[in-house]
């Protein structure tokens, strides 16, 4: 047989056709915030009044009949000539708008006198004003170009400023099925102030076929003079024609309208007419037609084309959609700001007051705590870290302790490494490849004593870290104790970004939670038990990928108090890359939303389920899951204020959110005596944190309600060092020498235990797998 023949053939590789879902979500996410802030950049960009200061430029380019000539001013079909109102005629333009504020009190007083107008509108504002548009021309007034986002023309392409155009056309289109011919650019002026630049873009819009309209007399509205003033700049002098500006938004327009309201009466008595720009080019046209030869008179809104209305409708429909997506974001900020601040104050309130207790002269759970201890530590390929922590556990102060590891189906020899230690109070149960809750249920079964510790196969405990977890009990009422768990591996930025979390999000929380009595979870690193706890609630449920969560949430159902002691200290290995911490985080969260789901009825119930379910489920949903998800809107409000708001307000909220942040991460580090160093790097962590969690929550809700099912993720672990016992721990009490322990379990019933389960029901139980025969020494046989 020849090599080629003889060696196996290696299996195809399958290729990713398609982006990881988590990628493509974020993609999607971030290319959906990007487009709505382009748009939103583009229908807000340079969006200031017409009064902003602009100089004139050279003019020798421009004919001297424009430049002395009327305000309308026409280069189609290569022309160059421009038009006067016939005398005693005003054309009054308003422009800017619309504003649902002060355009329907213009076209208010216009109804009143009897007068028509010129409106150039900015398209964006017809976008969002659609109705306005169409009021104005249902009134008998004419509507003309004042550009789609109201830019200094001459900073834009040429393409650009086709697309002014043609953009603000299409609204109009839409919004009132007409188009019209006139335009007038932003900061224009008068024929003396156009320009060699100024005049390159009236060719360029006669060459669309528009005429360009200026004005006579600007009333400086914008300046708010009062009425008076108001009504003597807009006054042509003698009987002279006047093309009239004032403004229907861009501010305050009470004394525009209040000039309006005298200005026309005052000018009709004079016997001047009022009349659209439109009209008063006809008429002007049809006194040149008595003498000479004219062109054809324009018609006054004109039917817009059936293509110019459809492209109306998706413009409108997209500035509509960017605008909604941002008063949404915007709300959603005010939402993370207030939930930010109602937790901060909470955990102020509630967590100092929690400090406070534990630390006062004298105070303790009741008598010392000296039952012996049953330590269940499931590993699954735990190879890295399973020596160090079984020994930390071990070699506990507590007067006996027993650890049971049970060995999940390891493949690289963890329980073989934990047999060559040969610990006396240490034993090893393999059992074929379950999952976690199967583990730690078998770990119970075989466990001889009441009080249950479960531990993670990478967790290290210092010296007196299982008889301070356990002292609690010494309170009846106490059925479960929730440790303090510390990031071991705090090298990498990731790992230390971790380390910030565990001290703010979830010690600080904890103390919070025991004080509302509303514990939603036991941490798998370090948490302790009664065993009649647990039968009560019928042990580890394998139904969620959260077990921790789901057994913490049926003890608090179940009446019992969940406690937090802090002296605890168990050095866990995190993740230390953003993947592993994202299939860890999305494990996390996915175990949570099915263990809130499955104890949904505790919202209906009565008594200490009744509580938990109108207390701690809300406030997880609050402040565990919806304040993680809504809180990159901080980061994307600071983007987009950036760009459209002012700069200094801007940065003033984001700062003072941050520095909420940071007090709050201040007095979580305090009151675990950590240094507040790391807090060097909170900016940088909060920002990565609330993209990661955002997508993290919104995939793991994704997969919730589509009802996929997640799989365990075993993640890559190096190993700890053991721990010294920390300087703030309590001494150790005097306490009896252990009792010599068996190495071998007594004979056990399954677990968990029979019968039905008020949570869960007889159906869907952890049942954990026969226990597996054990081979007993001779000399521990005589022992026994």
């Amino acid at each position: 047989m020849s090599a080629r023949t003889g060696r196996r053939a290696r299996p195809a590789v399958r290729r990713r056709i398609l982006p990881r879902p988590r990628v493509l979500l974020g993609v999607l996410l971030a290319g959906s915030f990007v487009a709505v802030l382009i748009v939103q950049a583009y229908i807000n960009a340079e969006f200031t009044g017409d009064h902003v200061e602009t100089g004139v430029g050279d003019q020798a380019g421009v004919p001297a009949a424009v430049l002395r000539g009327g305000p309308i001013i026409n280069t189609t079909g290569g022309q160059e000539s421009t038009t006067r109102l016939p005398d005693r005629t005003i054309a009054l333009t308003f422009d800017d708008g619309p504003d649902p504020a002060w355009t329907p009190k213009v076209l208010e007083v216009l109804r009143r006198h009897d007068a028509r107008a010129t409106f150039f509108m900015v398209g964006s504002q017809v976008a969002r004003h659609p109705e306005l548009a169409r009021q104005v021309v249902e009134a008998g007034n004419e509507l003309g170009l004042h550009t789609f986002t109201h830019p200094d023309m001459q900073r834009l392409a040429p393409w650009r400023r086709e697309l002014e155009l043609s953009q603000n056309q299409m609204a109009i289109a839409k919004a009132t099925g007409v188009r019209t011919s006139l335009a007038r650019f932003p900061y224009s002026s008068r024929n003396a102030a156009i320009d060699d630049a100024n005049w390159k873009l009236i060719k360029e819009a006669g060459a669309l076929g528009y005429l360009v309209v200026v004005n006579d007399t600007d009333s400086f509205d914008w300046q708010r003079p009062g009425p008076t003033k108001i009504i003597q700049n807009a006054t042509p002098p003698g009987d002279q024609s006047a093309v009239v500006l004032f403004h229907d938004a861009g501010g305050d327009r009470a004394q525009t309208v209040a000039a309006l309201d005298e200005f026309i009466p005052r000018m009709k008595a004079r016997g001047y007419r009022f009349t659209t720009v439109t009209e008063g080019l006809n008429l002007g046209i049809r006194e040149q037609a008595a003498k000479t030869e004219a062109p054809a008179p324009l018609p006054l809104n004109p039917p817009a084309p059936a293509g110019d209305q459809w492209r109306g409708t998706a413009l409108i429909w997209t500035v509509g959609l960017a605008d909604g997506l941002v008063t949404v974001i915007g709300a959603l900020f005010l939402v993370v700001g207030s939930l930010t601040i109602g937790r901060t104050l909470l955990l102020l309130l509630l967590a100092t007051r929690h400090a406070r207790q534990r630390r006062q002269p004298g105070w303790q759970w009741g008598p010392p705590v000296t039952e012996p201890v049953s330590v269940i530590v499931p590993a699954y390929n735990e190879k890295e870290g399973i020596e160090a922590a079984v020994r930390s556990l071990a070699g506990g102060d507590h007067p006996e302790i027993e650890v049971v590891v049970v060995d999940d189906g390891s493949t690289d020899g963890t329980a073989d490494l934990v047999e060559r230690m040969a610990l006396p109070n240490v034993r090893v149960v393999r059992v074929p490849n379950g999952g976690k809750p199967n583990a730690l249920n078998t770990g119970v079964a075989l466990a001889r004593h009441d009080l249950i510790v479960m531990v993670d196969g990478d967790t290290v405990f210092e010296e007196d870290s299982l008889r301070l977890l356990v002292q609690p009990f010494a309170d009846h009422t106490v059925g479960a104790v929730a440790g303090n768990v510390k990031v071991g591996n705090r090298e990498t930025t990731v790992a230390l970004w971790q380390h910030i979390e565990y001290v703010i999000g979830f010690n600080l929380d904890r103390r919070l939670y025991e004080v509302m009595n509303c514990m939603p979870t036991v941490p798998g690193a370090i948490g302790a038990f009664r065993r009649q706890a647990l039968q009560q609630v019928g042990g580890v449920s394998d139904e969620t990928l959260a077990e921790d969560t789901d057994v913490t949430m049926a003890f608090c159902r179940a009446g019992w108090r969940v406690v937090y002691e802090e002296k605890a200290r168990a050095w866990t290995e995190a993740p230390t890359t953003m993947e592993q911490l994202y299939r860890q985080r999305y494990r996390w969260s996915y175990g949570t939303m099915q263990a809130m789901w499955k104890h949904r009825k505790a919202l209906f119930d009565s008594g200490p389920s009744g509580r938990f379910g109108r207390v701690g489920l809300p406030f997880l949903a609050l402040f565990g899951l919806g304040l993680p998800m809504l809180a990159p809107v901080v980061d994307i409000m600071l983007v987009y204020g950036l760009i459209f708001w002012d700069l200094r307000e801007t940065a003033v909220a984001w700062l003072g959110m941050l520095a909420l942040q940071l007090f709050t991460a201040v007095v979580a580090f305090r009151m675990d005596r950590e240094s507040l160093r790391p807090l060097l790097t909170l900016p940088l962590q909060q920002f990565a944190y609330r993209q990661l969690m955002y997508l993290v929550l919104l995939q793991s809700a994704t997969t919730a309600l589509t009802g996929g099912r997640l799989r365990w993720h075993k993640l890559n672990r190096t190993g700890l060092a053991p721990r010294s016992p920390s300087p703030e721990a309590a001494p150790a009490v005097a306490l009896p020498a252990p009792s010599p322990a068996p190495s071998v379990a007594p004979v056990v019933d399954t677990w968990p235990p029979t019968g039905d389960d008020p949570y869960r029901g007889p159906v869907g139980r952890a049942v954990a797998p026969p226990v597996p025969s054990q081979v007993v020494p001779d000399d521990v046989r005589e022992r026994l």
